[in-house]
């Protein structure tokens, strides 16, 4: 589980590529803290399992499902990647509950500055979109973002200056792909609905699961 709050930027030191998989070896400093075999740490808002470090990277496997459906099949040598550990039970959630699993890819459509801040206006399918909400959270390559608005073939945030500068928004133009994850609360609703439409969704409904005391 993570927040969406990105600690570094790494940068891909060397990608070994299978026919639909690859191993991923990226240089970091501030994840490798504490780290060990095992932990999970976010790229590009995908999670990945530490299977070798070193002092300045660390290493991670990247399997079939994973490599298909997120933009770390497109990643090469040097390029650079948003970073988070996992999250701990003391941390302050500064972001939104977030949990690695990529619902699908976005493509940037434009980026235009307002100001201090910038623009991003997102094209994504209706599969990701019918889960997003105007001033709901939403992840992008790991970056918690709230929407600021939301149509039926587009999505925009807006970036302040600290969120450009401290992850790799700073390095995207348009056309290029971004992971999106939808807020989790999302799916859990829709599937509750699914589940009881037979009965329809009425006040008994809506007091058994919580949402009435």
């Amino acid at each position: 589980m993570f927040t969406g709050i990105v600690e570094e930027i790494g940068k891909i030191n060397k990608i070994i590529k299978g026919e639909k998989s690859a191993k991923i070896i990226i240089n970091a400093d501030k994840v490798l803290e504490d780290v060990k075999f095992g932990d999970s740490i976010a790229v590009n808002g995908v999670c990945l399992t530490v299977t070798d470090y070193s002092s300045n990277n660390f290493t991670a496997d990247v399997m079939t499902e994973t490599f298909i459906k997120t933009n770390l099949k497109n990643l090469k040598p040097n390029d650079s990647v948003n970073l988070e550990r996992a999250l701990r039970l003391k941390d302050r959630l500064g972001g939104h509950i977030v949990s690695g699993h990529v619902d699908g890819i976005g493509t940037i459509k434009s980026i235009q500055r307002d100001e201090i801040a910038v623009w991003f206006e997102i094209k994504a399918p209706f599969e990701i979109l019918k889960y997003i909400v105007y001033k709901g959270s939403v992840t992008i390559d790991g970056i918690s973002l709230t929407v600021a608005f939301v149509d039926d073939f587009t999505f925009k945030v807006s970036i302040i200056p600290h969120t450009l500068q401290s992850t790799v928004l700073f390095y995207k133009k348009t056309g290029d792909e971004v992971n999106i994850e939808c807020d989790i609360l999302s799916k859990y609703v829709e599937k509750m609905l699914n589940f009881n439409s037979k009965k329809g969704l009425d006040m008994d409904f809506l007091r058994d699961n919580g949402f009435l005391i």
